[in-house]
């Protein structure tokens, strides 16, 4: 997990139309704040750049002292359609003030109006159904519970394996992290429930070997018949990189699981609603996965996610068995509706393309600038990485990565704290409103602050 110093360093000024930093960063009157979490909150709180948001408006944030930055965070891929959007606002506001704040499962309007704007964009709106929950992981574990509820009930107990991907991100709740792939992650689990196995990602670079053949022949060595699968996980991109499956690579996977009747289910809770150039990532692959998990940027704002399967398999609990405190929480589901119209209505997941014909050529070209330290660049839309490797090879440099990520910070430019299997993966993924412009002067930023640190 990245560190991050608070003391307070002199940096250039600086005064564009998107970026301002007028003060030392951290500010030192921000350290208070600070110091009352460090000593209220868990210290697994304090795993971002030391910055205090006080405003957060399209796709810039900015704190109390005049400092603003170009976001390049989307509150880690959540402010799809911009922070603040008037529209999500107005529509919060409109149900707090009416008032009507929960619901349990009792039906309200906008529950309709979400779930049915939702199926309209599943990979089969005649078949398709949608349960809404809270939060991502809560999503794959539901998912997880349908995949293994459909193998009991329609082939018996001997069908329960999931199988999911090395390297991958689910969640932190119990079963997201079974179904996980990185290994410190789950240390905590001590027994595993073997019904969970993980097969080499193809992603190309830490894995080199994407042939299908991976994937079978892991499933020979780890004992587990192709007739005792309940469920495939994966993620559609994995978070670690991004990650992108090979298309084939996906095609026979979804040959695979349908040959043997396992059920498949795409995470698109970091992929979904256009940040990589189509609604969801699953429609790179031609592929048409069996339950999608949302959440993240399903509402550019409040807490919510959904779970978006076939019919059969959704139907598989009877009323009151499958429901959840929150779920279709009334202001999240209003704000999930005004996000996905305003995803739709402005063009953003064509827009997101658009973008993404400029910044991934530009990360590539960065690349090749360092190429024995930036080891390896993923990207499609508004989503890429950076993976930050020691020279010479492909061993993770986790340090370098922070220093790239907080000189950043320095010079206007806002990202979340490295991710990856150790720190070394400067990740971007902007709200998907960000215009040419900024984004051009981001990128411009981001040269110049890995040129800084590696010269």
């Amino acid at each position: 997990m990245a560190t991050y110093s608070l003391e307070p360093v002199e940096v250039p000024k600086v005064d564009t139309e998107y970026r301002t930093i007028k003060t030392s960063i951290p500010v030192p009157e921000s350290l208070p704040i600070f110091e009352t979490l460090k000593q209220k909150e868990p210290r697994s709180m304090m795993g971002q750049p030391p910055i205090v948001w006080d405003r957060a408006e399209d796709f810039i944030v900015s704190d109390k002292w005049g400092n603003r930055w170009i976001d390049w965070s989307c509150g880690v891929l959540v402010t799809n359609v911009g922070h603040g959007r008037k529209e999500i606002c107005d529509a919060i506001i409109e149900y707090a003030e009416k008032p009507f704040l929960a619901s349990y499962v009792f039906v309200h309007e906008k529950r309709a109006e979400l779930t049915s704007a939702l199926v309209d964009i599943s990979p089969d709106p005649d078949n398709y159904q949608v349960f809404l929950l809270s939060t991502g992981s809560e999503a794959v574990e539901n998912a997880i519970k349908l995949s293994k509820t459909y193998g009991l009930q329609k082939h018996g107990p001997q069908k329960k394996y999931v199988v999911s991907f090395e390297n991958a991100f689910h969640g932190r709740t119990m079963g997201s992290q079974l179904a996980g792939g990185i290994e410190p992650q789950k240390d905590w689990l001590v027994d595993r429930d073997p019904s969970f196995i993980q097969a080499p990602f193809p992603d190309g670079y830490k894995n080199e070997d994407t042939s299908f053949d991976l994937f079978l022949s892991t499933l020979r060595e780890k004992g587990v018949k192709a007739e005792e699968i309940a469920g495939i996980l994966t993620e559609s991109y994995q978070g670690v990189g991004p990650d992108f499956l090979p298309v084939e690579y996906a095609r026979n996977l979804e040959a695979f699981a349908r040959e043997h009747d396992i059920i498949t289910i795409c995470d698109e809770v970091q992929a979904g609603f256009g940040r990589t150039g189509k609604m969801f990532c699953y429609e790179h692959y031609g592929v048409t996965p069996d339950i999608v998990v949302c959440g993240k940027g399903i509402s550019s704002s409040l807490p919510l996610s959904a779970v978006i399967g076939r019919k059969d398999v959704m139907g598989l609990y009877p009323p009151g068995s499958m429901t959840s405190t929150h779920s279709a929480s009334p202001l999240c589901v209003a704000a999930a509706s005004e996000s996905l119209k305003a995803v739709k209505g402005d063009g953003l997941v064509e827009h997101a393309a658009r973008m993404g014909d400029i910044l991934v050529p530009e990360l590539h070209r960065i690349q090749k600038k360092h190429p024995d330290v930036l080891g390896c660049v993923q990207g499609k839309g508004l989503v890429a990485g950076i993976q930050v490797v020691k020279p010479g090879g492909k061993e993770p440099d986790g340090d370098t990565a922070v220093k790239i990520n907080v000189k950043c910070l320095h010079k206007g430019l806002l990202m979340f704290a490295p991710v990856g299997i150790a720190g070394e993966c400067l990740k971007i993924s902007p709200p998907l409103t960000i215009t040419e412009e900024p984004l051009r002067e981001s990128i411009s930023v981001f040269e110049e602050a890995i040129d800084e640190v590696l010269s």
